[in-house]
């Protein structure tokens, strides 16, 4: 945000919202591209062979493992079906790499 706002012009003591400056530059927010990349990176390993180093037998969990105290951390199979959710997609998509 720094960089943009200095695209802009404009510093943070004139206090214009983050959100004007992106649309003003045409930047979408960094969610959206975390997200992009995330998917794209699901469709990546679920369409590589099984005998490849990291294939869909990676994102198995073992569900038998002791976890610490306290709220659990984000695993990463997780925040990929929140984006599916979220992004109101399937898997088959995201298999489909035109998509």
């Amino acid at each position: 945000m720094r960089m943009l706002r200095w695209f802009c012009g404009h510093t943070r003591k004139d206090r214009v919202r983050n959100e004007v400056i992106r649309d003003r530059i045409g930047v979408a927010p960094i969610e959206e591209k975390l997200t992009q990349h995330r998917l794209r990176w699901f469709g990546h390993v679920q369409r590589r062979p099984p005998e490849a180093p990291v294939c869909n037998r990676v994102l198995e969990r073992v569900d038998n493992v002791k976890r610490g105290r306290g709220r659990p951390k984000l695993m990463w199979d997780e925040s990929v079906k929140r984006d599916f959710k979220y992004s109101n997609i399937s898997k088959e998509i995201a298999l489909d790499r035109s998509a």
